[in-house]
């Protein structure tokens, strides 16, 4: 059920048209919240918002989310059924984010490791100077 009024500021067949590489497309409960963390911790910006779907860019690299109720009669709405914690495992790493209070890795980065509101683990990173 979606929840935005009005026109998005692209069509969906057209933003998925522009799309290329790697697109990383996050469930989340609720788009607010989601925003709030990639503004005040990732220092993103955001291309659109509505209440539905939200484009997000930060250092070089865009993202979408999407609220769980535009789910409801999509074939995978049982992933977002439950309150289960979404981010199990997976890193969604943004190369170039200086992780101000993190420890530099034997694999040549200093990293930090930030838990969103849905439970993703983004990883802040910059490579180490040799």
């Amino acid at each position: 059920m979606k929840l935005r009024t009005g026109n998005p500021w692209m069509s969906g067949a057209d933003y998925g048209r522009s799309l290329a590489g790697l697109s990383v497309n996050l469930l989340v409960r609720q788009i607010e919240p989601a925003l709030r963390f990639a503004r005040e911790v990732l220092g993103a910006e955001v291309i659109y918002a509505d209440a539905d779907f939200a484009a997000m860019q930060a250092c070089g690299t865009q993202w979408m989310l999407h609220a769980d109720h535009c789910y409801d009669k999509h074939p995978m709405r049982g992933v977002v059924a439950n309150d289960m914690p979404r981010g199990c495992g997976v890193e969604l790493r943004l190369h170039g984010l200086d992780p101000d209070a993190a420890t530099d890795k034997r694999h040549g980065l200093r990293e930090a490791y930030l838990v969103d509101d849905d439970g993703y683990v983004w990883v802040a990173d910059v490579a180490l100077k040799t």
